[in-house]
């Protein structure tokens, strides 16, 4: 038979040593703890070299079941129509090559960066008090730590469903969204431009609140130990961590 057009029976090769509810166990403490392989390796009691085998082949499996897109924005008919875009940065190992392109002035390190959009829901018709849910409907891959928020904005030309009402922080002046006005030292804001910024900082903290929980998951706060390509996998299931968590 053709070496070539040999097919491995199914269930063939080696087996994983875990069951898939404890790699999935695996994976998110990996998530939440950011450990090391070796002290994960100890706790599941495996090598620590099979530690990344048993987990990494679930990553783009739940990158399908979320289903955040990076580009193409939808909203669900519960959701307020105003979006609010924000840039969260998260520090890396120093990258043996092309350093300037990842130091950022801002955090004074090499960091990684990507930006995400989020939504808030409608409140339902109840007396009971509600907190407002938000959810994260795209998420961008990492991007080098230099390059400015205005700047991924622009190269990443998101697909917006029309007319409806964008908003970002200062980093997003020149672009379409909405932004707060800067004050300069000879024009000072007016008490009408205070306001104007004070209603779109109290519309938008709901994109800082949902970047403050995603930190909550270490991977998504320490100093990122691997890849750029599966740590933007990483970011995009936290993202849909996030999403299950408070749907």
């Amino acid at each position: 038979m053709n070496r070539q057009t040999r097919k491995r029976k199914i269930g063939g090769g080696n087996k994983f040593s875990l069951s898939l509810k404890d790699r999935l166990l695996l994976l998110l403490i990996f998530y939440r703890t950011y450990s090391t392989y070796a002290f994960l390796g100890f706790i599941f009691g495996i090598d620590e070299s099979n530690v990344g085998r048993n987990f990494m082949p679930l990553e783009p499996l739940l990158a399908r079941i979320f289903k955040i897109p990076e580009r193409k924005i939808e909203l669900e008919a519960d959701e307020i129509e105003k979006l609010f875009f924000d840039a969260s940065e998260q520090a890396r190992e120093r990258p043996t090559k092309k350093q300037k392109r990842d130091y950022s002035g801002k955090k004074k390190q090499h960091t990684l960066k990507y930006q995400l959009v989020a939504v808030r829901k409608r409140k339902k018709a109840t007396r009971e008090p509600q907190k407002r849910k938000v959810r994260i409907v795209c998420i961008t891959k990492l991007k080098h730590g230099k390059t400015h928020d205005k700047k991924i904005y622009d190269k990443n030309r998101m697909i917006k469903p029309p007319n409806i009402d964008s908003f970002g922080d200062s980093g997003y002046q020149g672009s379409d969204l909405t932004t707060p006005k800067k004050k300069s030292k000879h024009h000072p804001l007016t008490k009408q431009e205070k306001q104007r910024n004070q209603k779109i900082s109290s519309l938008r903290i709901c994109v800082e609140h949902v970047i403050g929980k995603m930190k909550i998951w270490r991977i998504a706060k320490d100093k990122i130990r691997h890849s750029k390509r599966d740590h933007s996998l990483s970011i995009k299931n936290i993202a849909g961590l996030q999403n299950l968590m408070f749907a």
